[in-house]
């Protein structure tokens, strides 16, 4: 069975531009980072490289300029943080994690119907 792969913090700001744009330049994934953190081009680079070779994502370097892509979902890594976060954090409860969200962040009435959508389908099963 592969082993999951579970992003650094800095790799998981770098899948995030990418799961975005669909694809980017080292200087474009760089510039975007500039915007809410104060952060190295050679480090973006480093850091994308590395994550390359672990298969995180995908390289273009048919031209002159690399154009990297996501080789992991958005919804897979999220599942992923998820599980090992509700087992460590919430001794396995989903129920916790859920009351803790929720005191924690007020949601509006479009996010109060989604997520009685979800129950309500949750108990049809």
């Amino acid at each position: 069975m592969k082993k999951q792969l579970k992003p650094t913090e800095g790799e998981l700001e770098i899948l995030k531009v990418l799961w975005e744009n669909g694809q980017a330049t080292v200087r474009e994934v760089h510039e975007s980072i500039l915007k809410y953190k104060d952060a190295g081009y050679t480090t973006t680079l480093k850091l994308m490289q590395i994550m390359f070779e672990k298969g995180l994502v995908t390289r273009d370097d048919s031209s002159k300029t690399h154009i990297y892509t996501p080789n992991v979902s958005r919804e897979k890594t999220q599942n992923q943080f998820l599980g090992k976060m509700i087992n460590n954090l919430f001794g396995g409860s989903s129920t916790q994690l859920v009351m803790q969200a929720l005191g924690n962040h007020s949601p509006n009435k479009e996010e109060l119907n989604e997520i009685q959508a979800l129950l309500d389908n949750l108990k049809k099963q």
